[in-house]
């Protein structure tokens, strides 16, 4: 089989099943496993996977810049915003990760809302400024420009100091096999900080996400309380989370 053709086959599968085992492809089609990490290699190098040990993925679209994050998926991100926004009660306290669906969340709040949110988003914290009853507390820490947050050793001690009954987390990818990714080993460090002073983790992530993965792993699934997604629920990777025991809620 030629190199264009081994392509063609690897994308379909992709497309099809959501994932490449190199070494099924390779038996599949009588080559070898290298020839396939190969493929994999040039696949990954256009950004159409994510390489993991054993296969591939799907590469997360969602890893762009912040301005063209705001473009992506507008109205699913509006979706889980607004059904991860509903548990935010008078009194309570929610840690509110960066990113444009945490940025949704915090335009989601009823401006009148009595809260307490624990931010390292200087836009989640400028957009409620005008929120008079919303305490706010800014965690700094050098900034990430590509998302609009603070990550680093300041920031993941900033985090050790605060607590919340809540924590709304955004990730770049989430895959059965790969788990919940993010593209940025910093960021992926400074979300599992944010998680682990939180009674209660909810993964946010509209449907481009879902069955996609990128190169950090952020928690393990038995670490959150469930994932908000926009995803239809019967989607292939959505079944298999359930399998696994995880919590799911579609935003409706």
């Amino acid at each position: 089989m030629l190199a264009a053709e081994r392509r063609e086959y690897l994308l379909d599968l992709l497309a099809r099943t959501g994932k490449i085992v190199a070494k099924d492809v390779a038996a599949d089609l009588g080559i070898s496993e290298d020839s396939v990490r190969r493929d994999l290699r040039d696949l990954a190098a256009e950004g159409l996977c994510q390489r993991v040990y054993g296969g591939a993925p799907p590469a997360s679209p969602a890893v762009v810049d912040y301005d063209a994050q705001q473009t992506v998926a507008r109205g699913g991100k509006r979706k889980v915003a607004s059904a991860a926004a509903a548990p935010v009660r008078p009194g309570s306290s929610v840690i509110l990760d960066g990113g444009t669906t945490a940025l949704a969340v915090a335009r989601a709040l009823p401006k009148e809302l009595a809260c307490t949110v624990i931010t390292h988003s200087p836009t989640i914290a400028t957009a409620l400024i005008d929120h008079p009853r919303a305490e706010l507390f800014l965690l700094g820490g050098r900034v990430f420009k590509h998302s609009a947050v603070t990550c680093g050793a300041a920031a993941v001690e900033a985090a050790q100091n605060v607590s919340a009954e809540l924590c709304l987390l955004g990730v770049t990818g989430v895959h059965p096999e790969a788990g919940l990714t993010t593209a940025d080993a910093d960021e992926a460090e400074m979300k599992r900080a944010l998680s682990a002073r939180a009674a209660d983790t909810y993964i946010l992530a509209s449907c481009e996400k879902i069955g996609t993965a990128s190169p950090y792993r952020v928690l393990p699934w038995e670490k959150i309380t469930g994932l908000i997604i926009d995803a239809d629920p019967h989607d292939t990777a959505i079944e298999q989370l359930k399998t696994l025991g995880v919590g799911v809620l579609v935003a409706r």
